[in-house]
């Protein structure tokens, strides 16, 4: 699988509210919670910062990722939605994922994870918080 059809995968197969509405949205966290134990709770093996609210979470998500890289830490972002570059929604120390990382992801995990069914977003969350662990941020 190339990285294009890696991208049409993400895209087509998953479900993404921009493009099927209200079909892709799961209430609750349960698909999340069930998508995260396929991984063993990666995002459990560093330390993470959740920013949420209505405005500024790219903003404030990448200000504080600037400072605590200047501060000599090894840091991990995830953004949503990215605006050219599928990659630019997972970055470490400001470097986007490689291309070959989402391929191999897909390719190795894509058994493991297609019967939880996760929505787009849940998948591209899922990939950013095992890049991270590997990356060791």
């Amino acid at each position: 699988m190339t990285y294009p059809e890696t991208l049409e995968y993400l895209y087509i197969q998953m479900p993404e509210y921009q493009r099927v509405g209200h079909l892709a949205y799961k209430p609750g966290l349960g698909n999340s919670l069930r998508l995260d134990a396929v991984f063993n709770h990666p995002h459990q093996h560093y330390k993470t910062i959740h920013i949420g609210g209505t405005n500024g979470k790219g903003s404030t998500s990448h200000l504080l990722a600037a400072i605590l890289q200047q501060s000599g830490y090894k840091v991990g972002l995830y953004t949503s939605p990215h605006l050219v570059d599928f990659r630019e929604r997972i970055r470490v120390n400001g470097e986007m994922v490689p291309k070959k990382y989402v391929v191999d992801f897909v390719k190795k995990y894509r058994e493991r994870f297609e019967p939880v069914m996760p929505s787009f977003f849940e998948l591209t969350m899922e990939m950013a918080f095992l890049y991270f662990e590997e990356q060791e941020v």
